[in-house]
Order: C-alpha cells, then sequence, then structure tokens
C-alpha cells in the first residue's frame, strides 16, 4: 500500500506517540521530514532526533519532549495536504496562538517558521501548525 501523504503520516506517528507516553518515534526518513524535525528541534519542541541506517532504508529517530509528564507538543496539526495546496505570502503568514505557537513553512529557502519566514519576505507552502 502506497502512502499518500507522508508528513501527515508523520505528524500522526508524533501524535500517537505522545498519547501513549513514548520517549522515542521511529519515522521512514526522507529530505522533507527531516527538516521539519529540524524545524521542531530548533523550536524546543523535540529533545533531539538522529537518522539511522537500515541497509539502503533510512529512518529517522525522535525524542520527544515532556514537562511534568505532559508532552510539549499539544497540538500538531497538517495544513497543505496533496489534494489541497496552501500557499501564503510573506504578509500572509497565519500567527498560530497570538505567536506562541509555531507555523512551519516550505520556502525556496528550505523549510522554516513562518516568522522566520516573514523576516526573510519569503512566501511559500503552509505545511503544519504546531503549539
Amino acid at each position: 500500500m502506497s502512502m499518500q501523504d507522508p508528513i501527515a503520516d508523520m505528524l500522526t506517528r508524533i501524535r500517537n506517540a505522545q498519547a501513549i507516553g513514548k520517549v522515542e518515534v521511529e519515522i521512514p526518513h526522507s529530505n522533507i521530514k527531516e527538516a521539519i524535525v529540524k524545524v521542531l528541534l530548533e523550536e524546543g519542541y523535540v529533545t533531539e532526533f538522529q537518522v539511522e541506517a537500515d541497509g539502503v532504508k533510512r529512518k529517522l529517530l525522535v525524542k520527544l519532549k515532556y514537562y511534568q509528564n505532559n508532552p510539549v507538543i499539544e497540538m500538531l496539526k497538517r495544513v497543505s495536504r496533496p489534494s489541497l495546496r496552501v500557499y501564503e505570502s510573506y504578509k500572509n503568514m497565519p500567527v498560530v496562538q497570538g505567536g506562541f505557537g509555531t507555523v512551519i513553512v516550505s520556502t525556496p529557502k528550505g523549510v522554516m517558521t513562518a516568522n522566520a519566514a516573514r523576516a526573510a519576505r519569503l512566501g511559500g507552502e503552509v505545511l503544519c501548525v504546531v503549539s
């Protein structure tokens, strides 16, 4: 069975792992997933990640972050989907929870937060929302 939306699958794996209190989650590797996890690491939503090779296949091992036995990530939502892409200019980048959340955007200069894209005056595809 082929996977229609690998980014949504990654976000669901993280949500499900946090729901049962797992410390680490294993995700099939792709460059876009790795870039999204790097942004999550920079923003403090995960503690660390590493890329492991299992023969030809690679996988991401993401260590989830908890604070007082509660997951740091409260909401993880996919915005742009394969069936309905969402693109925004830097002027119209969404803001989550009055700036306390993070919007992850794919721009021509790479994957970054909406705040970084706004500062660099770059628009792009709104991938997901994290808070």
